[in-house]
């Protein structure tokens, strides 16, 4: 494994991810993770976990470039190394997601039984405010026209 971050600077104007070469990003392969300052270097420890779809074999290549990374940019990698683990983490368990899936099958059985009887009454139209202010200020513009046309005297 050879570790392949380097960093990059382009003097004096901001550059877009597609113009980063392959070589700042945490994970080169999958082109995730940039680190081109401090920052991104600590985003990258963050979300080191949340990276899916990698192999072993790229997860300690980025492991090794986050290293490097840190140590140019004097992030201290020891701070946040607690964050950082083998293994993709959404930070719910699958007893969350249970109770999740629980209360949107209730929600969409409600809804569900309660749409014919919406559809059966007939539908109210309430006046919004901000037509009685766009009906005001059409009102503004016709006085406003008509004192220029008057030469700002107005009509009676």
């Amino acid at each position: 494994m050879r570790i392949t971050w380097k960093p990059h600077q382009k003097a004096g104007r901001l550059t877009k991810r597609s113009d980063l070469p392959d070589s700042v990003f945490a994970f080169p392969h999958d082109r995730a993770e940039p680190m081109t300052n401090a920052s991104h270097v600590r985003n990258a420890i963050a979300r080191f976990d949340q990276v899916a779809g990698v192999t072993e074999e790229q997860r300690k290549l980025a492991f090794a470039n986050i290293k490097k990374a840190a140590e140019h940019y004097g992030v201290d990698l020891e701070k946040h190394l607690a964050q950082l683990g083998s293994r993709p983490k959404t930070g719910r368990t699958a007893a969350d997601r249970k109770v999740s899936a629980k209360k949107a099958a209730a929600t969409r059985k409600r809804r569900a039984s309660s749409a014919p009887a919406a559809k059966g009454k007939a539908a109210v139209k309430k006046t919004a405010p901000a037509k009685k202010a766009s009906a005001k200020k059409a009102t503004a513009r016709k006085k406003s026209s008509a004192k220029k046309k008057t030469g700002g005297k107005t009509a009676a």
